[in-house]
């Protein structure tokens, strides 16, 4: 029997993308470790009360989206020079990324602490090849997996989306990262071609920027996991939006989605698994069409990688 340890990315945060990403990720590690003790640590805060979980963890994992770059003093996860001395090469990432695309090198302080601090003797996770190709520069052993929220994402799963329009929309913005021109191009394409359009605010500041740009044309659903599921089950929508992780939870309620690309997340997975996207900057040129037509939802995970990822903790009888 093992102890397992997550470094949580959704404890102290303010980002429901987030939990979709711990949730996936817990589910996929249950299958590797059925039977065997879990231990959550925030990964977003100094470690303090979960130090002596970590040193007596057999594994310690690290799932999350943009936590690597080239200074890790500005990354959200926090890390201190002084965890070398006792992390002692524990942490395994699970479909990290890098945070854009970063010019340059990772400086001297991020290169020790990466060596220190992850382990050497396995492969790590990584959600993209750009990410991948960052961490292979710097010695370690890389699968690009993908994120885990994507593993489950297959052929068959993927067939049972629907090809042609739905009635109604779900619609999602960035409170991070607006382009009031574009979101507001989106909308009204949206709003054109749907009867209902939905929106769900991912944090905070969504919804009032919703509300600036679509004033009183939405219909808002509540700010919880659970409402946008009870949507996705119940109600026959296209998801079109800027939320990466909004989209792929709706891919997994099989509903066809449209994500606008807006960062390397979204570039990148969807280069690498061919994610319906669109990027931004081409929305007055593809979306309605993209929007009318028939297409099917194909996405391609590296099942080979992903089993591999999974094997080098178990016989792989276990993961089949």
């Amino acid at each position: 029997m093992k102890r397992i340890v997550i470094l949580d990315t959704w404890v102290n945060d303010t980002n429901l993308g987030n939990r979709f990403i711990m949730e996936a990720v817990y589910k996929e590690l249950r299958e590797v470790f059925p039977r065997d003790f879990f231990y959550q640590v925030p990964a977003l805060e100094y470690v303090k009360a979960g130090r002596k979980l970590i040193e007596q963890a057999d594994y310690v994992f690290l799932a999350g989206t943009n936590l690597l770059r080239c200074d890790i003093r500005r990354s959200e996860w926090r890390l201190s020079i002084m965890d070398i001395f006792w992390m002692k090469k524990k942490v395994i990432l699970v479909g990290l990324g890098w945070w854009q695309y970063e010019p340059g090198a990772p400086n001297l302080y991020t290169r020790f602490l990466m060596r220190k601090v992850l382990k050497h003797d396995c492969y790590h996770s990584v959600r993209d090849s750009y990410t991948a190709s960052r961490l292979k520069a710097l010695g370690f052993k890389v699968l690009n997996t993908g994120c885990p929220t994507l593993w489950k994402l297959t052929k068959e799963h993927c067939a049972a989306i629907p090809r042609t329009k739905a009635e109604n929309s779900l619609l999602t913005f960035t409170e991070y990262n607006q382009k009031p021109n574009y979101d507001r191009l989106l909308f009204e394409i949206v709003k054109r071609n749907y009867a209902t359009i939905y929106f769900w605010p991912q944090m905070f500041g969504d919804y009032h920027y919703a509300k600036a740009i679509c004033g009183n044309a939405l219909t808002f659903i509540d700010p919880s996991i659970e409402a946008l599921d009870d949507l996705l089950r119940g109600e026959s929508v296209d998801y079109i939006g800027t939320r990466l992780h909004a989209a792929i939870r709706a891919l997994q309620h099989k509903r066809r989605t449209i994500i606008i690309g807006i960062d390397n997340r979204g570039i990148e997975m969807g280069n690498n698994f061919k994610l319906p996207i669109v990027p931004r900057e081409r929305i007055d040129i593809e979306l309605e069409e993209k929007i009318n037509g028939a297409w099917p939802t194909e996405v391609e995970l590296d099942q080979k990688a992903i089993i591999k990822w999974k094997s080098q903790f178990c016989d792989s009888d276990v993961i089949r």
